[in-house]
């Protein structure tokens, strides 16, 4: 009986070694409230920065979204600028070419229309 009890006993701590850590975290056994207390300022630093760099990063990905959007937004207007500065060149060569042509005393005229092509078939 002495033997069966001792051999009881042995079982039960190889039982108890074999999963001790595991079956303490498991349980939370091992993680106590007195860890809690004691570190408490750590994990509140922790979650903190955490919290910041996920908020650092949101902020990050939404800017950058918006600078691909205004860099959009100035390449059209920059096409514009340029066909209006090409309009505005035209105008002023048509306008100082009346001017010249008006000084000269040349019957010359603006046509709206572009020449028509006559064939001979």
């Amino acid at each position: 009986m002495a033997k069966e009890k001792k051999n009881k006993k042995t079982k039960e701590k190889k039982k108890e070694h074999s999963n001790g850590w595991m079956s303490e975290l498991r349980y939370g056994r091992s993680v106590s409230l007195e860890f809690f207390k004691t570190h408490a300022w750590l994990m509140l630093i922790f979650v903190v920065a955490v919290i910041s760099l996920m908020g650092l990063r949101y902020k990050t990905k939404t800017k950058m979204s918006e600078i691909k959007q205004l860099n959009k937004e100035l390449q059209r207007v920059e096409s514009e600028k340029l066909q209006e500065k090409a309009r505005y060149m035209s105008l002023i060569r048509e306008t100082e070419m009346r001017k010249m042509v008006a000084e000269k005393g040349l019957d010359l005229q603006y046509q709206d229309q572009p020449p028509y092509e006559l064939r001979d078939e």
